[in-house]
């Protein structure tokens, strides 16, 4: 069988944007989404990440990925992406690990298929090309400039044909490389031997290098499916208005104001506290209504915090759970810096844009209606719940899976 490995460089420093790898699109950290596409392929058996930074090695073992301690020579914006490959192959070599192809990711690119891996191994294993790399279909006319002058690259300025007349040019996305391990290393750059591309839906190819591309990979993450499940969430914590309720509020003639709830909310919180999962209601605004569903329910409250995420470490710390442990669930923009700091931010169907753009999970039932009730009973899946994996199949909306 041959041996595959994949190899995601992900350094530290990043000028154009900063701590660039572990950004979050769709609530994940970047370098997390391509270690996340590697184990999904058929053929990939080992992912390293290449990092001299220790948060993002961090981040790398938490999501499976083993790590290569780079040195700091190959850290700097002058090293080359093969120097950091054939580093890693030699410290593999050290390990024992002498691999027959290699997949080299970018965790800039945070929409590969790993479908799409698995494509280009097999023309590599096969022994059809030495490297395949990942391209879209383009028409584009291209254009240079020189001093201001423009020219036509790869057409005559004074034909226009129709686009069913042409012939297409395929882009470069950079999202992957597969290689003949042995032939990289004798060439000592990726582009050698019989090289062959595999064409990849257009949707997938951002590739980010700047805090536009970031933003905008951000707004389309909710259009692509990754990850519908909760992976070891230890603590669950949630806002109070729009999540428990439907985020609107009776008030009567006297001034009392009263909010709806779901008793299934209740009892997938009951179901959480009895398999021991912690659970928090933390909300900016001061009502006696939240004091007494907390109360009802039995959990933890934290009400009127202009600091919500540094309330949240201090819970976190005081129960003893990482950030990276925890599922927040929330609807509006005050709930971004917690959604931005735990491992499993979470969002009601009619939360704010930017809610949804941060959120892993989209839940399918909305506030007040058994969204809590939908998130806990995900949480007690990823405990072993065998009863509740079909209910969840079941009971699929349109809203699985997005995030």
């Amino acid at each position: 069988m041959t041996e595959v490995v994949a190899v995601i460089p992900a350094r530290g420093g990043s000028k154009g944007v900063p701590r660039k790898n572990v950004r979050r699109v769709g609530g994940v950290p970047l370098v997390a989404r391509a270690i996340a596409a590697a184990r999904a392929t058929a053929s990939v058996e080992r992912v390293f990440v290449s990092t001299d930074d220790q948060e993002i090695a961090a981040v790398a073992q938490e999501w499976g990925a083993h790590v290569i301690a780079r040195p700091a020579e190959l850290a700097d914006d002058e090293a080359s992406s093969e120097s950091v490959l054939l580093h890693a192959l030699d410290a593999l070599e050290d390990q024992g690990i002498i691999p027959e192809v290699l997949v080299f990711l970018q965790a800039t690119s945070p929409f590969i298929d790993p479908r799409d891996i698995d494509v280009a191994i097999d023309l590599v294993a096969a022994n059809e090309h030495d490297c395949v790399f990942s391209a879209i279909e383009t028409y584009g006319f291209v254009w240079a400039a020189d001093a201001g002058i423009a020219s036509g690259v790869n057409h005559d300025p004074s034909v226009r044909p129709r686009r069913q007349d042409r012939e297409p040019h395929y882009l470069e996305t950079g999202a992957f490389y597969v290689m003949d391990a042995a032939g990289f290393r004798d060439a000592r750059h990726r582009f050698f031997g019989r090289v062959g591309l595999v064409e990849v839906a257009e949707r997938t190819a951002i590739e980010i290098d700047s805090e536009e591309q970031l933003a905008l990979a951000q707004a389309i993450a909710p259009l692509f499916a990754h990850d519908n499940v909760l992976m070891g969430a230890a603590a669950v914590v949630t806002d109070f208005d729009g999540v428990h309720t439907d985020d609107t509020v009776h008030t009567d003639a006297d001034g009392r104001e009263s909010v709806r709830v779901s008793r299934s909310d209740g009892m997938g919180i009951a179901r959480l506290r009895r398999a021991g999962i912690p659970v928090l209601i933390l909300s900016a605004e001061t009502n006696p209504v939240v004091s007494a569903r907390a109360r009802k329910l039995e959990v933890d409250v934290l009400q009127g915090v202009q600091d919500k995420v540094g309330a949240l470490r201090e819970w976190a710390k005081a129960q003893g759970v990482p950030l990276s442990r925890i599922a927040y669930i929330g609807n509006d923009i005050n709930d971004l810096g917690c959604l931005e700091v735990v491992g499993f931010p979470v969002a009601v169907p009619e939360a704010h844009p930017l809610v949804l753009a941060a959120a892993r999970v989209v839940v399918s039932r909305t506030g007040g209606h058994g969204a809590v009730r939908e998130l806990a009973d995900r949480v007690l899946r990823d405990q072993g719940d065998p009863g509740l994996t079909t209910a969840l199949r079941s009971s699929a909306t349109p809203h699985e899976g997005h995030h």
